[in-house]
């Protein structure tokens, strides 16, 4: 059973995946499989093979990885919508192939459910390989103190990147099951352990509306 998990920059998503793989339930970081996909390497991806092809070599660095500074002038600012459709469309099916084959792996060692972390679940698609969606959340002051902590960098940049995300009240609209992260650890765990009760319960074509 592969299960969603969403939320804004600077949740803590990681940190909840974390408690859930303390019960025996892995993740998949579909962050971390762009950056594998995306990374150096001697013979180049499927990924990087049709970025090329659709962007041009500049986007090739000498270690056959991403150049993203190359990108980043391709596909944002004015007139670049279409660039980005294009990047969203190719790197969405390489992750998404990628993601079902490791998911794959963990159901041949034993994995009942999965967790897939995917920051743009909805926009690409991975919401519909999912048996069900949990939705991380925190307060607005919380989430830009992490994301000023974690990637060092100020208020006004961590506020900008959260514009371009979805907010928290759709996200959690859209979520069967909803975590709050504003709370002690025993707590947080607490409220993990109920949702693994409730997603173990789950008969396949059961529908679900829960909120934790």
């Amino acid at each position: 059973m592969l299960i969603g998990l969403c939320g804004r920059s600077g949740s803590g998503k990681g940190y909840i995946a974390a408690m859930f793989a303390k019960r025996g339930i892995p993740s998949i970081d579909t962050d971390r499989v762009y950056r594998d996909l995306t990374g150096p390497s001697d013979v180049l991806s499927p990924c990087m093979e049709d970025l090329k092809e659709r962007f041009g070599a500049a986007v090739v660095s000498a270690d056959g990885s991403l150049n993203r500074a190359v990108m980043r002038s391709y596909v944002f600012g004015p007139g670049n919508a279409e660039s980005l459709a294009d990047l969203n469309r190719i790197t969405h099916a390489h992750i998404l192939r990628r993601t079902m084959e490791e998911a794959a792996a963990l159901r041949e060692q034993g994995a009942d459910i999965i967790l897939i972390d995917a920051p743009l679940l909805y926009e690409s698609g991975f919401d519909k390989k999912c048996r069900a969606v949990i939705c991380v959340t925190a307060p607005e002051e919380k989430l830009i103190a992490r994301i000023m902590k974690r990637d060092g960098i100020g208020r006004e940049d961590a506020e900008k990147r959260l514009r371009t995300q979805k907010s928290a009240a759709e996200l959690a609209d859209k979520a069967d099951f909803v975590i709050e992260n504003d709370a002690e650890k025993d707590i947080l765990q607490d409220r993990v352990d109920r949702i693994i009760t409730a997603l173990r319960s789950l008969q396949p074509a059961a529908e679900i509306s829960e909120k934790q």
